[in-house]
């Protein structure tokens, strides 16, 4: 943490306290908690700062999400419509075609997305070669088109991981859904460590990792913060977190969960939003249910990315002329292919604190004596100013 020096019973800035909170934090449960409780609007609008000091606050990515191969799936995850042990409406299907693969790719950039992604219902890739072969050829071809390219195939090991980057791959997408201690209520057939070793992997290669959660699951909000705790202190957090409100299905043992109310979704949005200042926050799945206004607000909370087209893998999504619709009512931008929307992207971190430190030093700010509060309590109110 970086302290500034000042005369006796100077103010601390508010600005500066949380500029340089949020860029030199390592982020207790406690911590967290404290963010997530704040009173919402006070939360939107602090996220909304820290959203504004990392990104262009008016550029959304439009990511597009392919199932290419669906159902079948030999995992129980418990939300999930594509596993062979529920009795869903998703029948199992082969891998598609490249040419259809590709097609629809050509019609997603066409669309406004710039970053297309592709999902497998498999547990792993495993010993699936000819399909993997398969899809390292989408990816180099649609890589070719300028696209960012992403996929989810279940684990990975690093030889595949690596493959997957050579190809041309972007970013690779594995969530960890929710807490660890939450996890087992939800999965049995994967453990969370074999989630983590994927990730491991993905990041051992030198690909960008997407990983988030699920909201809904019937989780308590200590799960929640469990989940972005584990997520924040990541040595390098994910470029992209996923934020998923439940879509329950008929047929899944959580089919009777209720759905997420758009002021929770706006709180996690925003609670990941300031412990990762840098990465993209996706509004993902369960986005059909909130209104345009309630969407809007979960942009002032920080998300800067949607999933966009018909549907997410199997689940239903607003229509494309919706989101054209809202970003034109909303003033927002579609990211371009590959665009790079951060903040200040060239300079590094160490510049970057160092300006604020600068900034705070100018100001004649500094924080409080030593003994008269715990870190605690002082981070508590600080973001809660």
């Amino acid at each position: 943490h970086i302290h500034a020096r000042r005369p006796p019973g100077s103010p601390l800035s508010s600005a500066h306290r949380f500029e340089l909170a949020t860029m030199t934090m390592k982020w207790s449960k406690n911590m967290i908690r404290a963010v997530y409780d704040t009173p919402l609007l006070n939360l939107i609008q602090r996220a909304s700062v820290v959203h504004r000091q990392n990104f262009d606050p008016r550029v959304v990515q439009k990511a597009s999400l392919l199932s290419i191969k669906t159902g079948g799936c030999t995992e129980d995850c418990s939300y999930c419509p594509q596993s062979s042990k529920y009795d869903t409406f998703v029948k199992a299907e082969r891998l598609m075609k490249k040419e259809d693969v590709l097609a629809s790719a050509r019609r997603a950039k066409e669309a406004g997305s710039s970053r297309f992604c592709m999902g497998s219902a498999w547990r792993e890739v495993g010993g699936k070669k000819s399909g993997f072969n398969q899809i390292l050829e989408m990816v180099k071809e649609i890589d070719a088109m300028g696209m960012e390219v992403c996929t989810t195939l279940g684990m990975l090991d690093s030889k595949q991981a690596q493959q997957l980057k050579e190809a041309g791959l972007t970013a690779y997408n594995h969530n960890l859904d929710t807490s660890p201690e939450f996890y087992p209520k939800i999965i049995s057939t994967r453990t969370y460590d074999e989630r983590l070793e994927t990730l491991k992997n993905v990041r051992e290669a030198g690909l960008n990792v997407c990983c988030g959660g699920i909201i809904g699951l019937g989780e308590d909000v200590s799960d929640r913060i469990g989940l972005l705790h584990v997520l924040a202190s990541m040595d390098t957090p994910p470029e992209s977190v996923p934020i998923n409100a439940l879509v329950a299905v008929e047929g899944t043992p959580l089919q009777d969960e209720l759905p997420v109310d758009a002021w929770d979704m706006c709180r996690m949005i925003a609670t990941t939003r300031i412990v990762m200042p840098k990465s993209k926050v996706r509004l993902s799945a369960g986005r059909t249910r909130f209104s345009a206004a309630e969407q809007a607000m979960m942009f002032m909370a920080g998300a800067n990315s949607i999933f966009s087209g018909e549907k997410l893998l199997t689940t239903p999504n607003p229509e494309e002329d919706e989101d054209t619709k809202m970003f034109e009512a909303l003033g927002l931008i579609a990211q371009k292919p590959k665009q790079d929307i951060r903040v200040d992207s060239a300079a590094d971190d160490e510049s970057k604190i160092k300006a604020a430190a600068d900034r705070a030093a100018q100001a004649a700010a500094v924080g409080e004596q030593p003994g008269e509060e715990s870190a605690t309590e002082k981070e508590s109110r600080l973001l809660k100013n």
